[in-house]
């Protein structure tokens, strides 16, 4: 598809700014991360997703990180639910409280779903077993609510050990890097050389059962499983921590959209977009909000040079 296509499709999924619209329906966004030692990240990712046009982000984070993120905006609904191996209070080794104490903060976050759009998981979660066995139940609670997911991070660590958690869930979105991009390949035994092949990514996809796959690089890939799109927009050279976490926040701005869209939450008195399936809406905003995010970090590197920061 054609940038000017691609960008004129897209358009239609945009909220309009109406008075008939109320607050909420232009995207409400949830976040699933942040820990005591990685606070900034679910930062990045939600304030991304406001700055991209969402109306409401909320953080469910680790309890030693909520008031860490409570300081850095007032736009962000920050709940401190979720607890690590420290935190959580029980000795490990007594299973049926640890088990009655996850299924306890599972009920907590998940008991909001009906308030929200699309879940992002993994910025700032933590490789802690008791942050991933709570964050996978959550993912399996989001995935039987229908709620787009869009996976990041130590969220695709996750994936990476348990690939049959999103396995043929059309509405999660993965955006690895290079290295995550390379673990999740061999995860699911999809050959993945060094040469920078395009195709790898629809193999990958076709491998999780048609999930899309926003492969990050010199070069953005995305696929469906069924088509791949390439960004070869300019970006930024200046690769900084919290670009990744930008992304996946603006991602999830874009699936509210398109949900939203499809649920006649508004309607345009422009030109009719047939329906189109989740999936192909994915692919197709995957490509735009990169081309977005790409510009933006040029023109910021361009000001900033070295000094370039994802805030």
């Amino acid at each position: 598809m054609a940038a000017s296509n691609l960008v004129k499709t897209v358009t239609k999924f945009i909220p309009p700014l109406s008075n008939a619209l109320h607050k909420g329906q232009a995207g409400r966004i949830a976040v699933i991360g942040g820990s005591e030692d990685y606070t900034g990240a679910p930062y990045f990712a939600s304030i991304s997703s406001l700055k991209m046009g969402a109306d409401l982000c909320h953080v469910f984070c680790e309890k030693n990180a909520g008031l860490v993120i409570k300081s850095y905006s007032p736009e962000l609904m920050v709940h401190p639910y979720l607890r690590n191996s420290d935190s959580i209070g029980i000795d490990l080794k007594n299973q049926d409280r640890v088990e009655a104490e996850i299924n306890k903060i599972v009920e907590r976050v998940t008991s909001m779903f009906p308030r929200l759009h699309v879940l992002v998981v993994g910025p700032g979660l933590s490789r802690d077993e008791i942050m991933i066995e709570t964050t996978k139940r959550v993912i399996v609670k989001a995935k039987e609510n229908g709620m787009p997911l869009v996976i990041d991070a130590d969220g695709l660590y996750l994936v990476q050990k348990n690939p049959d958690i999103i396995r043929g869930y059309p509405l999660a979105v993965l955006t690895p890097n290079a290295n995550e991009f390379t673990r999740l390949c061999e995860s699911v035994n999809v050959p993945c050389g060094k040469e920078y092949r395009d195709d790898v990514a629809l193999k990958l996809s076709q491998a999780f059962g048609n999930v899309t796959i926003l492969q990050k690089g010199s070069r953005d890939i995305i696929s469906n499983g069924k088509e791949v799109l390439i960004c070869d927009a300019e970006g930024s050279p200046r690769r900084c921590g919290g670009q990744g976490d930008l992304l996946s926040g603006a991602c999830a701005t874009f699936l509210a959209w398109g949900k939203n869209y499809e649920a006649k939450a508004w309607e345009y008195v422009i030109d009719y977009v047939p329906y189109l399936y989740v999936y192909k809406f994915d692919h197709f905003t995957g490509t735009r909000q990169i081309q977005i995010l790409t510009t933006t970090f040029k023109s910021a590197f361009l000001c900033s040079q070295h000094g370039l920061l994802p805030y």
